[in-house]
């Protein structure tokens, strides 16, 4: 094993994450290309080995200890930027059936370059989320969809739900909320059809902290939203 495979295999043992050989083959080879690639396009500014383990592999796989994932869920990972949680998660549950959405091509290139090394299967998707949350390909056909640091929640909220089933979740990923975050996020998850949302706080092991926001959604939402990003951004439900 590389350095960087045994500290993984210690640092997910601290997390109470459980990794087959496999599975951190495939973390160290993604991490080699996440800095090959941050070289030539803006991915990450995190590149060290120890911030690429702790604060994008193990933060993503969290999900797995805090969220009861169904086996073969349909998963969009939306604003994916360089793969997180979405990766990170199919690498650990193969079963999954994930979709990577995001608004840059060149970011969708390097994900699929890393699936073809890593010899994982997803769909990636160039599209903004508000266009997709109209597609009918798109719209409420997911049994999860997650988003990590794309937005605040009530903006966050119009772009994620509309894509989610009813009966399906959302999950945000955050670091700390902005003192009126979820109480804006609440308004707007109202008109969308979640119910109101479980915050879950919890500590990485280098001390960080995180919040998981999981929405579940339990009625359809209305046919006018997701509206335009001009719409959104001038009237913001919350």
């Amino acid at each position: 094993m590389t350095e960087f495979e045994i500290r993984l295999k210690e640092l997910s043992n601290q997390a109470e994450i459980d990794l087959t050989e496999e599975m951190i083959s495939r973390f160290s080879l993604y991490a080699s290309l996440l800095k090959e690639w941050n070289e030539k396009m803006n991915l990450t500014a995190i590149t060290d080995d120890e911030g690429i383990a702790v604060k994008h592999f193990i933060d993503s796989l969290y999900l797995l200890k805090l969220v009861d994932i169904k086996e073969g869920n349909s998963l969009v990972d939306v604003g994916t930027g360089a793969g997180f949680p979405g990766v990170p998660l199919l690498i650990a549950r193969p079963d999954l059936k994930l979709c990577l959405m995001d608004s840059t091509a060149k970011r969708l290139k390097f994900l699929e370059t890393v699936l073809t090394e890593l010899k994982l299967t997803a769909d990636t998707v160039h599209i903004r989320a508000e266009e997709a949350g109209q597609n009918k390909t798109f719209r409420e056909s997911f049994d999860i969809a997650t988003a990590r640091a794309v937005a605040p929640l009530h903006i966050l909220s119009e772009y994620c739900l509309p894509l989610v089933k009813k009966g399906g979740v959302f999950l945000s990923l955050k670091g700390k909320p902005e003192s009126d975050e979820i109480e804006r996020g609440e308004k707007a998850i109202k008109v969308l059809g979640g119910e109101k949302a479980q915050i879950m706080e919890y500590e990485l092991i280098n001390g960080d902290k995180r919040t998981l926001i999981i929405t579940k959604k339990i009625s359809q939402t209305p046919p006018k939203y997701p509206r335009t990003s001009a719409k959104l951004a001038k009237k913001p439900l919350g």
